[in-house]
């Protein structure tokens, strides 16, 4: 039996990958655990795995007293002098017990502590192996599903792929092999929880990194990466040698280390571009395969105009905007991207009251504008059944843009002449204040005399009393 307790402790720590001294202090707390369940939870125990006979030995220890009161904790002189001659009053004298009489109940008990016990150690011992690993990129094999997350089984322990994680193209079947990004090792009280993705832009990088030895080596950098899971990505890389090709070493021979990284997304088109410092260089090659006529920098906004050729606008823009989107994301800038015939559109001041009608587009503006009609005034004199014609758009569209086009004009109208009435008002006023100031400078004069006359008469009439 003895033997036969080794050999599982042995057995288990091999299979479990658990420190050996951890399973048998597993062991020796559920024996104690079962021998203070049974015979009393004041004993005071020790319990020890002897490696050499392969088995447990629990020993009780009690106060040597002159007469034992409490059979538990004490042992009377008497007894104590049988055990050991030298003992003394208050010595502590410990006795080995029988646990072969435990019983079923206390067995089980044991039982249990030991498992918890085991369970506890291999989930303190798969955190310490995976906290540190988050960054990383592991394999696993699908092992089922639960409430639409995917549980992956790593070798020694499972982790789980959220539905947020997951590429929504793809398909995941039980048994097949998978790589995962870990974007997040929890440490919970059951487990701890490996969460996984297939969709952050790092795991890119690091597939990159595998598959491209000039990236692990330093050679070649990845400076930014954009992605649209399962549909498009986009990665600028730069190297440090001038005779290394950035975009070359990731392409590989024939596209192979390339194709590698697609295959494993599962068929996610790559766009690999040159990495530059300058913003419409950087762009350029950003929104290949578009070919660009001129770029307009806004260092202060972080903002670029991009101008491309007419027959280039869709290419540029791409399907549903995805193009542009993840050039603006890989650049971390605003991006518009505009025709060379409506950036020239813009230069015109005229189109720009086009737009101020509530219900213009760009796209509506340039039509009109093509036809020569260049201005709100030429827009409201024009014949609506003619422009719905020649536009191939709604006649009721055309009729509210005439309209507003007419009420516009209107508005304008009435501001202006209400600016210059009120300026002529203003105007008016301050001639009559010019034409009264000459009267009464005139009326100052006159009453200057009058005060001059008041003061002689006087001295007259004193000059005409002498003679």
């Amino acid at each position: 039996m003895s033997s036969e307790l080794k050999m599982i402790i042995d057995q288990v720590s091999r299979e479990k990958g658990l420190d050996r001294d951890i399973l048998i202090a597993a062991l020796e707390e559920a024996i104690k655990s079962a021998v203070k369940k049974r015979y009393g939870v004041r004993l005071d125990l020790e319990v020890n795995f002897n490696d050499a006979k392969g088995e447990i030995e629990v020993f009780q220890y009690r106060t040597v007293v002159e007469e034992a009161h409490d059979k538990e904790t004490e042992i009377p002189m008497e007894e104590a002098k049988e055990l050991d001659s030298k003992c003394e009053l208050e010595d502590c004298i410990g006795t080995r017990m029988d646990i072969s009489a435990l019983g079923r109940i206390a067995a089980q008990s044991a039982r249990q502590v030991i498992i918890q016990k085991m369970k506890t150690a291999e989930r303190d011992l798969i955190y310490e192996e995976f906290k540190d690993r988050k960054g990383e990129v592991v394999n696993g094999i699908i092992q089922r599903y639960g409430r639409g997350n995917v549980i992956i089984n790593l070798g020694r322990t499972e982790a789980i792929l959220p539905t947020s994680e997951q590429i929504s193209s793809e398909s995941y079947r039980r048994g097949d092999r998978l790589r995962a990004y870990i974007i997040e090792v929890k440490d919970t009280q059951r487990e701890p929880q490996i969460v996984l993705s297939r969709t952050h832009p790092e795991f890119l990088i690091k597939l990159f990194e595998l598959e491209v030895p000039e990236i692990s080596d330093g050679i070649v950098q990845i400076m930014g990466v954009s992605r649209e899971p399962g549909s498009r990505s986009k990665i600028a890389v730069s190297s440090s040698e001038s005779d290394v090709d950035p975009v070359g070493a990731c392409v590989g021979m024939r596209g192979s280390r390339v194709q590698a990284v697609v295959q494993e997304l599962r068929g996610e088109k790559i766009d690999i571009v040159p990495w530059s410092p300058d913003p419409a260089k950087y762009i350029y090659n950003a929104l290949a395969p578009a070919e660009c006529s001129r770029v307009i920098v806004d260092d202060s906004n972080l903002s670029l105009e991009v101008i491309v050729p007419d027959d280039q606008l869709s290419l540029a823009i791409g399907r549903q905007g995805q193009n542009v989107r993840l050039a603006a994301k890989l650049m971390g800038w605003r991006i518009d991207v505009r025709s060379e015939t409506r950036y020239q559109h813009y230069q015109d001041p005229d189109y720009y009251s086009l737009l101020e009608i509530s219900v213009m587009t760009e796209n509506i503006a340039d039509k009109i504008y093509d036809l020569g009609i260049n201005s709100l005034e030429l827009l409201a004199q024009s014949d609506p059944d003619e422009l719905t014609q020649e536009t191939n758009l709604s006649t009721e569209l055309i009729n509210s843009l005439v309209e507003e086009a007419k009420k516009l004009i209107e508005e304008k109208k009435t501001g202006k002449e209400d600016a210059l009435a009120k300026e002529t008002d203003t105007s008016e006023e301050t001639g009559t204040e010019k034409e009264d100031l000459p009267k009464i400078e005139e009326e100052a004069e006159d009453h200057e005399s009058q005060s001059n006359f008041a003061q002689n008469v006087p001295d007259t009439l004193h000059e005409d009393l002498e003679e």
